[in-house]
């Protein structure tokens, strides 16, 4: 495979401090990689880097000659006042124009220009690429193309800019967190999509289920070096700790020699001089490896939880509408102590207005919400942290409290709690604004546990924490003993703490499911399943009508013959994936439930390729 691109001896700085020192590396085209690394390592600075919007201190990023890069920020910036079909077709592409002013006379319902574009789009050949436009802005959910995007919010603005980086086409895509404010619906399309697309793929992400289905590259960001694991998630885990296992040998060797170097160095000068000058030189090498961390420090989550008696919380009956439109219908559940509840369902379906009746922001329209008198709520909200962006790090948790205790009683003051939760000293004095997202996510959590807070409320807690604060996170969820509510797209999560689900299946309804996510996701394939194999009996038993010819005959219509150029293409990406799946069913290499996954995806991608192609034939026919 050819070379995309090429890093050398790259060095970065952020104030005096040195975040990344003499990267060497480089990606093959096709290849698929994911960059990890703990908060504040510079991840986003590299890719930033990598992509020619920061210029290093130091080293050299070449992309190949040719190559159409793509990339979507952290935090996506567009212009005032520009409207979502011109930030997603900002660009200078002769086909891409042509779409953009096609869709704008559909949406306009401006048929003159409609007429005339439509000749333009057939010689052009435009109509394929369209239905690709097509299939990503609805996969995202974007329908409003008039809209302005400075009346979007925060999500609504990643995923604009998610789909103008992917309508383009790129063959070098670099992703900053991709997967957030997406529901698990747009997740698993995402998923897919990249997992086909030619595209080379440099990413950061905190989906373990995202890396390990899409990425076969992980790049690891660890003490300003790059380290590069041939695999997907689970393989770098494994790889890592033989690495660190590996480090700490070593370190441990070195101190052990260096007593021995050192009783050398101590004797007279006069000694000393006569000796080969490399022993002193091998002396100080010995020094800086002994001096390194033999182990990670790691943070610990261990938060005293105030007292929960028996009653916790009890929702009877609950109601709420909003402009007519029902988000929660009679919805009841009592809360028990320990429960540890996941939240899914789709953007908008009425997530965070179940969260606000919980807490006691928003009265239902009918119904009961009864609180126990000790519940203390700690809700992490996804919009994330609100001080003054002005302040120091410190002052954020000094004014809550000056005292903080640990779960084992232990009193901490706010720069010892700091340090609990990984903010070195040099950092204490830092405004807010200058932390990372996911420093400050960070700083977010610690603002909501210092509270003591007996049932825990997290939306979207894993949006820019990195992997192995969730790792930490987990296990604190795990021993919590109170109450635990979670909105998450995260899968890997939500399967590692949840017990059961609250699933917002649409207009108001939602259901409770005894499981977690793989579970329900696995309930909801076989029944898919099941319904595929319905409609090819109810197809095979009823009578084929006799076909009515006119004297003339008929043509496709323009709405057809779409139609046939999208099915023509949704055909060609399942028989594709049902390849794939077939080689992986017959190589022997899966285990049992990726064995059973395949198999279910196999009777779906059957029963969807029997209707598509029994349309696309009545439509071939005309």
């Amino acid at each position: 495979m050819a070379n995309i691109l090429s890093v050398e001896n790259l060095t970065h700085h952020w104030g005096d401090i040195r975040l990344f020192n003499d990267l060497n590396f480089g990606l093959e085209e096709g290849e698929k990689a994911a960059l990890i690394a703990r908060n504040g390592s510079g991840k986003t600075t590299l890719l930033n880097v990598l992509a020619g919007f920061q210029a290093p201190d130091g080293g050299s990023v070449t992309v190949r000659n040719g190559i159409k890069l793509g990339y979507l920020t952290q935090d996506p910036v567009f212009a005032a006042g520009q409207s979502v079909m011109e930030a997603i077709f900002n660009t200078d592409n002769d086909l891409m124009t042509l779409v953009k002013n096609y869709e704008a006379a559909v949406e306009s319902g401006n048929q003159k220009a409609i007429g005339e574009l439509v000749g333009r789009m057939d010689t052009l050949n435009a109509w394929d690429y369209e239905s690709r436009v097509k299939q990503i802005l609805s996969q995202l959910k974007i329908t409003n193309l008039s809209q302005k995007v400075d009346h979007l919010s925060g999500g609504q603005v990643k995923r604009v800019a998610l789909a103008a980086v992917l309508v383009n086409e790129p063959d070098f895509l670099i992703l900053d967190e991709p997967t957030n404010h997406l529901d698990l619906e747009m997740v698993d399309w995402l998923e897919e999509y990249l997992g086909r697309n030619r595209a080379t793929l440099l990413m950061v992400t905190h989906d373990r289920f995202f890396l390990d289905r899409v990425c076969n590259v992980i790049f690891e960001l660890d003490d300003e070096s790059l380290y590069k694991y041939q695999g997907n998630y689970r393989y770098f885990l494994e790889k890592r700790d033989e690495r660190q296992n590996q480090r700490a040998q070593e370190i441990e060797r070195a101190r052990n020699l260096l007593r021995k170097e050192q009783d050398w160095m101590n004797r007279m000068p006069q000694a000393r001089a006569t000796k080969a000058k490399y022993r002193i030189d091998a002396f100080y090498e010995l020094k800086e490896v002994a001096s390194q961390k033999s182990r990670e420090q790691n943070m610990s989550l261990d938060i005293q939880t105030s007292r929960l008696g028996s009653k916790v919380l009890n929702l009877d009956a609950v109601n709420k509408q909003f402009d007519g439109r029902t988000f929660i219908q009679s919805f009841s559940h009592k809360f028990v102590r320990g429960e540890k509840i996941g939240i899914i369902g789709k953007n908008g379906a009425g997530k965070s207005t179940l969260l606000n009746i919980l807490t006691g922001a928003l009265e239902p329209d009918s119904g009961s919400v009864d609180l126990g008198e000790t519940v203390v709520f700690g809700y992490y909200r996804q919009e994330g942290i609100q001080p003054d962006e002005n302040k120091k790090v410190i002052d954020v948790i000094s004014e809550i409290a000056d005292v903080i205790y640990t779960g084992s009683g232990k009193s901490l003051d706010a720069a010892q709690f700091l340090r609990y939760f990984m903010f070195p000293n040099e950092m204490h004095h830092v405004l807010v604004s200058k932390l990372s997202g996911g420093e400050k996510k960070r700083l977010y959590l610690m603002t909501v546990l210092i509270r003591n807070p007996n049932f825990l409320i997290l939306d979207e807690p894993t949006n820019d924490l990195d992997i192995f604060t969730l790792g930490i996170l987990e296990e604190y969820l795990l021993q919590f003993g109170g109450c635990v509510l979670i909105v998450s797209h995260d899968r890997f999560f939500l399967d590692n703490v949840v017990d059961q689900l609250f699933v917002f299946e649409g207009e108001g309804v939602i259901r409770q499911f005894p499981g977690n996510y793989s579970q329900y996701h696995s309930e909801i394939a076989k029944k898919r399943q099941e319904s595929a194999k319905e409609r090819q009996v109810k197809a095979a038993a009823s009578p084929v009508k006799e076909k009515v010819t006119a004297d003339k005959p008929r043509k496709m219509t323009f709405k057809e013959k779409q139609e046939f150029q999208q099915l023509e293409a949704d055909i060609a990406r399942l028989e594709s994936e049902k390849s794939v799946l077939e080689e992986n069913l017959s190589s022997g290499s899966l285990d049992a439930e990726k064995l059973l996954s395949a198999s279910n995806r196999l009777g779906e991608l059957l029963a969807e390729l029997d209707m598509l192609e029994n349309r696309w034939i009545e439509l071939s026919e005309l």
